[in-house]
């Protein structure tokens, strides 16, 4: 599961290959080495009349509402064995969901919802990271990046967006109205699978796949973009460190 990515081209670029027709946060830092969950990151989306443009969004979708359940049962279990009280439907509508970065079971009840053409949007990315968590280095679990080649050239990720979610992110802010997003992952192809098997990003390479994915075509007929890259099509560019350390000649 990615939770790390970078982008290390101007926002300009990843603009007018998506065929943006503006960037609502054009002042917005444009080299970013090092994506986390729950930071903001730049978008393409349709606006409503259908057009696209660049935005940045919160990098985590709403968690469905039994993980949000069994958190919260969590919690109230360890209120009870202090000795307190607890409203237990309070304390869910109040329960901290941090947010899910990426979307697997595209069958799920709770992602079928956002799969449609007004909720798919493209991510970009110059490369992404996963831990070492089969010992394949000396360090078990440190970064390990991916990229398409050493030069980092731009790629999107198959992602999807929610607008206007309210939920608790954090206690310390309470409830928050945010435009959320996250990407879709797939089998895990090598070189990532020598690293982490358990899964990779879906990455969009051709433009005629932007296109696809962000066209009014339903689900059933996007849905085989949901596939990893051929082995060897992406390449090891750097291990070791929390960020990108590129810099675009």
């Amino acid at each position: 599961m990615c939770n790390l990515y970078s982008y290390m081209r101007s926002r300009a670029e990843a603009a007018s290959l998506g065929r943006v027709l503006r960037d609502l946060n054009h002042n917005a830092p444009p080299l970013r080495p090092a994506i986390y969950p729950d930071q903001e990151g730049p978008v393409i989306v349709k606006n409503d009349c259908g057009e696209r443009v660049m935005r940045d969004l919160r990098w985590g979708l709403p968690s469905s509402s039994q993980a949000i359940y069994v958190a919260a049962t969590k919690r109230a279990d360890k209120l009870r064995a202090k000795g307190q009280e607890v409203d237990f439907q309070a304390l869910l509508k109040l329960e901290p969901d941090g947010g899910t970065t990426n979307v697997r079971n595209t069958s799920s009840k709770h992602w079928v919802r956002w799969l449609g053409p007004e909720n798919r949007c493209l991510v970009p990315l110059t490369s992404f990271s996963e831990p070492d968590q089969l010992g394949a280095t000396d360090k078990p679990n440190q970064p390990i990046w991916f990229a398409l080649d050493e030069n980092r050239p731009l790629a999107f990720f198959a992602g999807v967006h929610v607008r206007e979610w309210t939920c608790v992110r954090k206690i310390k802010t309470g409830l928050e109205t945010c435009d959320l997003f996250g990407f879709l992952t797939t089998d895990a192809a090598e070189p990532v699978r020598t690293y982490h098997s358990k899964a990779q990003p879906v990455l969009l390479t051709e433009s005629d796949q932007w296109d696809h994915w962000m066209s009014d075509a339903p689900w059933n007929e996007v849905r085989e973009l949901q596939r990893p890259l051929a082995d060897g099509s992406l390449k090891v560019v750097a291990t070791g460190v929390r960020q990108d350390e590129f810099v675009p000649g």
